[in-house]
C-alpha cells in the first residue's frame, strides 16, 4: 500500500507541474504569439476541456486496459503533449495540444484518486492530503524553475521539465509491482451480455437515492467553483501582479511559487487537522478565510502586503480540494467508486469555464474588478460550504 501511495504521489507531482506550466509562462507565451489574455483564457479552457474528457473517459479505458493500463496511456499522452508544446507550433495547434495534455493529467488524477479513496479505509484524508502535498510541490517548483528560464529567454524548456517527469512516472508505473493490489490494478472486467449489461447500467446510472441527489448537486457546484477559482488564481496571478504592481515577468512568475509553497505546507497538516475537527468544519473555515483574503487583496497596494495575502490564501485553500473530496464521499456511502470521478469532473468544468471568464475580464475590466470577480467566486463557495456544514 505504501508503495502505491508514493508512486501515486509522484504522479500527483507531475500533475502539479502540468497544471501550472501554462500559467507560469503565460505572459511571455502570449507575447511570443502576439495574443491577448482572452486567447490565454481560451487555451486554458481547452486544457481543462481535455481534463474533463479524461475524467469522463477514464472508466471506459480502465475497463478496457485496467487501471494500470489507463494510467500508462494517460501519462504517455501527457508526455507527448508536453514535448509538442516545447516546439511552439502554430497557435491553432496549441489548442489541440492543450486538450491532449488536459486529457492526460485529468485521467491520471481521476484514476489515482479513485484507487486511494477505495483502497484506504482508515485515515483516508491523510492519504489524500499526502497526494495533494506532492501536487503542491510540483505546482510551486514549476514557476520557480520557469522564472530563471524566462529571464534567460529559454522559457519553452519549462514544457520539457514536465515531459521528463512524466517519463519517470511512466517508467515507475510500468515496472513496479504492488503485491496483492496488482490484480485490482490490472483487472479488465469481462464484457457482460446484453441483459446483464442493461441491469448493470441501471445500477450504475442510479447510485444515489433521495437526499443523496441534493448532496451530490451541492458538491458538484462546490468543486466547479473551487477548481475554477484556484485555476484562475494560478494562471492569471502573474499577469495580475504585472498589471497591479508593475512587476517584471520573471518576478511575477514567482507569485505562483509563493502560493503553492503555502499550499504544500498547509497540506502537510490538512488531513490531520480535518480528522480532528471534522471535515465539515475544516471546509467551512477554509472557505471563509479564502473569502476574506480575496476581499482584502484589491486593497493591497504594496508588494509585501500582496505577497502576504497570497501566502495566507495558499495556506487556507491548501486542503479544501482533498478534504472536500473525502467529505463528499463519506456523505454518499455506497458510491465511493463514482463520487470522486464526478467531483473531479465538476472541478474540470470549473477549471475550464472560470479561467475563460477571468481572461475576458483581464482584457475588458480593470484589475480591481477582476480581483472582485475572484472574490465573488469565493463568496459563492462559502455559501455552499455553509450548506454542506449544515447537511454534514
Amino acid at each position: 500500500m505504501k508503495k502505491l501511495i508514493w508512486i501515486g504521489c509522484l504522479s500527483y507531482f507531475v500533475i502539479g507541474l502540468a497544471h501550472v506550466v501554462l500559467g507560469s509562462i503565460l505572459p511571455v507565451l502570449l507575447q511570443h504569439y502576439d495574443r491577448s489574455y482572452s486567447a490565454g483564457g481560451e487555451l486554458i479552457f481547452s486544457q481543462f476541456a481535455g481534463f474533463l474528457a479524461g475524467v469522463l473517459v477514464s472508466p471506459l479505458l480502465n475497463r478496457r486496459f485496467g487501471k494500470r493500463g489507463g494510467i500508462l496511456i494517460a501519462t504517455g499522452l501527457l508526455l507527448c503533449a508536453e514535448i509538442a508544446y516545447a516546439f511552439l507550433p502554430p497557435w491553432g495547434w496549441m489548442y489541440v495540444i492543450a486538450v491532449a495534455a488536459g486529457f492526460g493529467f485529468g485521467m491520471i488524477e481521476a484514476v489515482i484518486g479513485t484507487i486511494i479513496i477505495a483502497a484506504v479505509t482508515e485515515g483516508t484524508a491523510v492519504a489524500m492530503s499526502r497526494l495533494e502535498v506532492l501536487f503542491g510541490v510540483g505546482a510551486l517548483l514549476m514557476p520557480l524553475a520557469a522564472s530563471p528560464l524566462i529571464a534567460a529567454g529559454q522559457w519553452r524548456l519549462a514544457f520539457l521539465i514536465v515531459a521528463a517527469c512524466s517519463l519517470l512516472s511512466l517508467l515507475f508505473w510500468a515496472k513496479s509491482r504492488f503485491g496483492p493490489l496488482d490484480s485490482a490494478l490490472n483487472e479488465r472486467p469481462a464484457r457482460p451480455d446484453r441483459a446483464a449489461a442493461a441491469g448493470t447500467t441501471r445500477r450504475l446510472s442510479l447510485p444515489y437515492k433521495g437526499k443523496q441527489w441534493v448532496v451530490l448537486g451541492l458538491f458538484i457546484l462546490f468543486f466547479f467553483l473551487y477548481v475554477g477559482t484556484e485555476m484562475s488564481l494560478v494562471n492569471f496571478m502573474p499577469a495580475i501582479f504585472i498589471a497591479k504592481l508593475g512587476m517584471s515577468e520573471a518576478a511575477a512568475a514567482l507569485t505562483v511559487t509563493f502560493f503553492w509553497l503555502a499550499m504544500s505546507a498547509g497540506r502537510l497538516f490538512a488531513g490531520v487537522i480535518a480528522e480532528k475537527i471534522s471535515y465539515r468544519i475544516y471546509v467551512l473555515v477554509s472557505c471563509f478565510a479564502a473569502l476574506l483574503l480575496l476581499i482584502i487583496f484589491p486593497f493591497a497596494g504594496h508588494r509585501l502586503a500582496a505577497f502576504a495575502i497570497i501566502l495566507l490564501l495558499g495556506l487556507f485553500m491548501s486542503g479544501i480540494f482533498s478534504i472536500a473530496l473525502v467529505f463528499s464521499s463519506k456523505l454518499l456511502p455506497g458510491a465511493e467508486e463514482s463520487t470522486p470521478s464526478i467531483m473531479i469532473a465538476s472541478g474540470g468544468i470549473g477549471g475550464a469555464v472560470l479561467p475563460l471568464l477571468t481572461g475576458w475580464s483581464m482584457d475588458h475590466l480593470q484589475i480591481a474588478q477582476t480581483s472582485g470577480l475572484l472574490a465573488a467566486f469565493a463568496a459563492l463557495l462559502f455559501v455552499l460550504s455553509v450548506t454542506a456544514w449544515r447537511i454534514g
